[in-house]
């Protein structure tokens, strides 16, 4: 416990420490954000608003759980976590530079950013399902059970990586959205696998612990961010944060064969989904029809003229409730 809580700290101060350094560096490069000409109007003010911020917290993401974990018997499993985080947010970082050098809105093509997703997700999911420690079962919250896939267990764990990634993507559209609610996803995750590494010793075999700081060093990182992210935003984390949120998470979930806690814990995700598919496929069907002002949900909400402010704050608050539920249901 004291590791974890001076592992939250230190990731906190090291994203505190970056910020002073990331953002002047980032407007010297001219990495301003592009607004999308589509998105609501409100949001051209936030036009050359200095994005790629999400360096801030990656870097303690990436290295602070390292030092902290010096003298554990690592194991495989905060690696895995680390390459799933690392590899997503490479994508995004491709995506952003493409976005803010050739100040093109929309970055990669989607069908660009989803090949290399699949390839990783693929991987990913072939490590976990021949690792002796993850396998082919997923823990089945509020029973105590488990739910063996079988062979299913790498398709579907390669939606669950493409699908937390690009839903962490679409929940990242208001100033402090995404890293509130994802601090409160870390935070609990890292409760989580407390709790699974009861009686572990981790200098003999620290998999679990390690994990865990691996969730405190991103609950640290991002609660330091939100100084500079909070509304009025000063810097925007961009697609290089959203991936490594959306990564990170889905790895982690992945290694402790939580997954079927994502629905709950990140609602606010899958909502932001659920809500572009239903409203692309209600357009098409419609030929021009509108279910939400505009999507994801989120932007329906502000264009009926709920602040950001009430918006974030409305999501971080039940994003807390459901991880309370679902802690609940960890056994």
């Amino acid at each position: 416990m004291q590791r974890l809580i001076v592992t939250v700290i230190i990731a906190f101060l090291a994203a505190i420490a970056l910020g002073p350094v990331v953002i002047p560096w980032l407007k010297r490069m001219k990495f301003g954000q592009t607004i999308y000409d589509l998105g609501p109007k409100s949001h051209l003010k936030k036009q050359g608003i200095p994005t790629m911020g999400g360096i801030i917290f990656a870097l303690p993401i990436l290295i602070v759980p390292v030092i902290m974990s010096y003298g554990y018997q690592r194991g495989r499993l905060m690696w895995l976590a680390l390459i799933c985080t690392l590899g997503f947010g490479a994508v995004g970082f491709v995506d952003d530079f493409i976005k803010v050098k050739l100040k093109r809105s929309l970055g990669l093509t989607p069908i660009q950013k989803l090949i290399p997703q699949i390839i990783i997700s693929l991987a990913l999911a072939l490590w976990a399902y021949f690792d002796p420690q993850i396998g082919s079962a997923l823990r089945v919250p509020f029973s105590g059970g488990e739910w063996n896939l079988g062979w299913f267990f790498i398709p579907a764990m390669v939606f669950v990586l493409v699908g937390t990634v690009n839903s962490a993507n679409l929940l990242d559209g208001l100033d402090g959205l995404l890293a509130s609610c994802s601090l409160i996803d870390f935070a609990t995750m890292a409760l989580v696998v407390m709790a699974l590494a009861v009686g572990e010793d981790p200098r003999q075999d620290g998999s679990l612990t390690c994990v865990m700081l691996l969730c405190g060093a991103a609950a640290g990182a991002l609660m330091g961010f939100l100084r500079f992210n909070a509304y009025p935003a000063g810097v925007f984390m961009g697609d290089v944060g959203s991936f490594t949120i959306g990564g990170l998470l889905a790895g982690v979930c992945l290694v402790t064969r939580f997954s079927l806690l994502l629905p709950i814990i990140a609602l606010a995700m899958v909502l932001s989904s659920l809500s572009d598919i239903i409203q692309v496929t209600y357009f098409k069907a419609t030929h021009g029809k509108r279910i939400f002002r505009m999507a994801p949900l989120h932007h329906h909400f502000e264009l009926g003229g709920m602040p950001e402010t009430r918006i974030v704050s409305m999501y971080t608050i039940g994003t807390a409730l459901l991880c309370l539920v679902a802690l609940l249901g960890v056994n």
